[in-house]
């Protein structure tokens, strides 16, 4: 699929260059006068529609890409320049159709103009903490995106929003429920929006998996198996200072089990119990867990066993049980590669089947999500309410873990799912998963 791809965007871009070349449609010199505009695709104000080429049950090639013009997408302000940032954030723009980067705040003046002149960023549109609220006064940003050590999510937010900008905040959203609060209120109070940067939750697979483990055909969810870790360097990084990160390997990385369980059940967990390590001598775990392991309880039965770690090569899987299926990706919460296997009965043999689906960038599908979302005037898929759930729950996880109890959570209204989420943004590749 990928091969026949390609050669139709070499076909294209050659019948593009001859039309330039002539001044007119390329086709219309080689096409039998009898034949059907619509046969090569129609034109609706910037947006263009192409015909299928293949049969759409089997077709796993991406729909036509159909980007906003560069005048017409929403400005974005990326605030802090480390490794997210620069190796997956600021790319992600060259993918995304209805974004673009227009500002940056750093506190290091020499990398944000280095970084402002790979992505032409005018020396009028870079920022530092100190000067960051004049961000108010520039009309080419609508969005700030914050990319901080998690402590300074809160102030950064309630700045945005106070300079009358919507926020897309990296998680975990905050370092405290009460933070989040602020942030929430914040964003209300200045009717901006606010959206946690939860990419697993706009990819196509964990969308695919949702959809799946829902299915009633596939019976009721009954376990979920999910790990998340990594081994860490020893050279003080801000994750392994309690005051910066809010925690150890659980805030960092175990929240994307711990999101996935909740996402993909559309429930709140009723009990928590838990373990976490903190190995004596290892500098990296002075002040945060290493190893956090918990077990989540749902009001359907549902029990979700979920492991992070910073000491361990890196892993990351989910496994969802089924009563008449299972559902396995590994890796599961990568940038990229993203695998799933589909295991069921079939007739009297198990079948197991690969699945294979056209990668995406989370952060432009993420980044264009929430522009949909600002657009429509609609509740972000991931807003405020997404986040401090997690918070939550990590507060809980971790007072399990210090008592050795369970601790029990309050009731979600019954028969009500994804309480805390806005509708399902209808973009390309997301409308109707």
């Amino acid at each position: 699929m990928a091969d026949v791809s390609r050669r139709n965007t070499l076909l294209g871009s050659a019948v593009a260059g001859i039309a330039a070349l002539t001044g007119g449609n390329a086709h219309a010199d080689t096409l039998p006068p009898d034949e059907p505009a619509a046969l090569f695709g129609t034109v609706s104000g910037d947006r263009v529609s192409l015909p299928p080429l293949h049969d759409t049950a089997t077709d796993l090639d991406p729909p036509t890409m159909n980007s906003d013009p560069l005048n017409k997408r929403l400005g974005v302000a990326v605030v802090g320049l480390g490794h997210l940032a620069l190796n997956q954030i600021l790319p992600g723009f060259g993918r995304a159709k209805s974004v673009k980067v227009t500002a940056l705040v750093s506190g290091e003046s020499d990398k944000a103009r280095a970084v402002g002149a790979q992505y032409g960023i005018p020396d009028t549109h870079l920022y530092d903490y100190a000067n960051f609220d004049k961000l108010k006064d520039n009309p080419d940003v609508d969005i700030i995106y914050i990319v901080l050590p998690n402590s300074m999510h809160m102030e950064y937010t309630v700045r945005a929003a106070a300079a009358g900008k919507h926020v897309l905040c990296e998680k975990p959203m905050a370092t405290s429920v009460a933070d989040a609060q602020r942030m929430i209120d914040a964003c209300n109070q200045a009717k901006r929006k606010l959206m946690i940067a939860y990419r697993m939750q706009y990819e196509p697979h964990q969308r695919m998996l949702i959809k799946l483990a829902r299915t009633q055909a596939n019976g009721g969810i009954r376990l979920i198996d999910a790990v998340n870790g990594q081994n860490d360097l020893g050279n003080g990084q801000w994750r392994q200072k309690k005051a910066w990160s809010g925690g150890g390997s659980l805030v960092d990385v175990g929240v994307y089990c711990l999101n996935a369980t909740r996402y993909i059940t559309g429930e709140e967990p009723i009990e928590i119990t838990a373990r976490t390590t903190q190995p004596k001598g290892d500098p990296r775990f002075k002040e945060v867990e290493d190893i956090a392991m918990f077990t989540l309880r749902f009001p359907s039965g549902t029990v979700a066993n979920c492991a992070s770690g910073y000491s361990f090569h890196q892993s990351n899987h989910i496994r969802v049980q089924n009563e008449a299926a299972w559902f396995h990706m590994s890796p599961a919460f990568a940038y990229t590669g993203l695998q799933m296997q589909i295991g069921r009965k079939m007739g009297q043999a198990n079948s197991t089947n690969s699945v294979d689906m056209a990668p995406v960038d989370q952060f432009a599908r993420e980044m264009d999500a929430f522009a949909w979302s600002i657009r429509n005037n609609v509740t972000p898929l991931t807003p405020g309410e997404e986040g401090i759930q997690d918070l939550r729950i990590i507060d809980a996880i971790y007072q399990s873990a210090a008592s050795g109890q369970a601790v029990t959570m309050p009731a979600q209204p019954a028969g009500r799912l994804d309480v805390t989420r806005g509708p399902i943004p209808q973009i390309d590749g997301m409308a109707g998963a």
